[in-house]
C-alpha cells in the first residue's frame, strides 16, 4: 500500500470492499490504499469463482465470505466482520473504478467535525470518458433530486465510495441486500439530518464488466429497486428509520 501523510491522532477506519470475482482488479485496489490512513480492510467475497479472495490475502486484508449475491448483502457482512474499535467505515468498489488514493479526502470532513457522512461524487469529479454509463448517470439524477425535493437535501451522486462514522452507520439501520444499498443510506441520513458533505472523487473505466449498468437485466432491477427505496421512505418518512431506544421500550 503506498505510502500517505497519517494525522497524528485520528479515529480508526475500517475499510469495506464487496467483491465478485474481481481477480483482474482487487490487488490493484489494495495496493493504492493510502499506508497510514486505514487500520483494517475486509473483502467480502460474494461469491467468487476467481482467484479474488486469495489475492486479497496476499495483500493482508481479511477475507469475509457472503454467499447471498448481492451488493448489500455484501456491504452488511462486512460491516458485522469489523472489530468494534473501528470508527468510520469506508466502502470501495473492487474493480478498480474509483481511486482509492483519494480516501483521504473522504476522511477529512469527518475528522474536521464538519460531516458524518461523506460521499465521493463522480459527477463533481474527473470522469474517464465512458465511465460512467448514461443509465447511471439519469439514474443517480433523478434519484438525488428526488431526495432534494422531498428532504431538502442536496447530493449530485449515488457514487459507492463513501465514508461514515460507525456510530452514524449503526443509527441508519441498513436492510438492503441489492441494489438500493446507497440511495438508502442517503435517503435515511437526509431523513435523519444526518451531516453531509459531497467530495469531488476520480472515476476511470472498471476493470471488468459490471454486475448491474454492464446488463440490460441489472440496470432495469437497480432502477426499479432505487426509485422504489425512495418512495418506500418517501412515505413512511423517519418513522421507517427510527427505533424505540432502550429507554423507550415499544408499546
Amino acid at each position: 500500500m503506498p505510502s500517505g501523510t497519517r494525522p497524528r491522532s485520528r479515529p480508526v477506519v475500517g475499510v469495506i470492499i464487496p467483491a465478485l470475482n474481481e481477480e483482474a482488479s482487487i490487488g490493484k485496489v489494495l495496493a493504492a490504499i493510502p499506508e497510514g490512513w486505514v487500520d483494517r480492510v475486509i473483502v467480502v467475497d460474494n461469491g467468487s469463482t476467481d482467484r479474488t479472495a486469495e489475492i486479497a490475502r496476499s495483500w493482508g486484508a481479511t477475507v469475509v465470505r457472503e454467499p447471498q449475491r448481492g451488493y448489500g448483502s455484501a456491504c452488511l457482512a462486512g460491516i458485522a466482520a469489523l472489530p468494534p474499535e473501528v470508527e468510520i467505515v469506508v466502502f470501495l468498489d473492487a474493480d478498480f473504478s474509483d481511486d482509492p488514493s483519494e480516501l483521504p479526502r473522504l476522511l477529512e470532513p469527518i475528522l474536521r467535525g464538519e460531516a458524518d457522512l461523506v460521499i465521493g461524487s463522480r459527477v463533481l469529479g474527473r470522469r474517464e470518458p465512458g465511465a460512467l454509463a448514461p443509465q447511471a448517470r439519469w439514474g443517480n439524477w433523478l434519484a438525488t433530486r428526488l431526495i432534494r425535493l422531498r428532504w431538502g437535501v442536496s447530493f449530485t451522486d449515488l457514487g459507492p465510495f463513501r465514508a461514515v462514522r460507525r456510530e452514524t452507520l449503526n443509527r441508519l439501520q441498513m436492510q438492503d441486500r441489492t441494489y438500493g444499498w446507497t440511495v438508502e443510506m442517503q435517503a435515511k441520513a437526509a431523513a435523519l439530518r444526518v451531516p453531509c458533505r459531497e467530495v469531488p472523487v476520480s472515476y476511470r473505466r472498471r476493470i471488468g464488466k459490471s454486475k448491474i449498468t454492464g446488463t440490460v437485466k441489472g440496470t432495469l432491477l437497480a432502477g426499479v429497486k432505487i426509485l422504489g427505496t425512495i418512495g418506500y421512505y418517501w412515505i413512511r418518512g423517519i418513522s421507517a428509520v427510527k427505533r424505540p431506544s432502550a429507554e423507550e421500550p415499544e408499546r
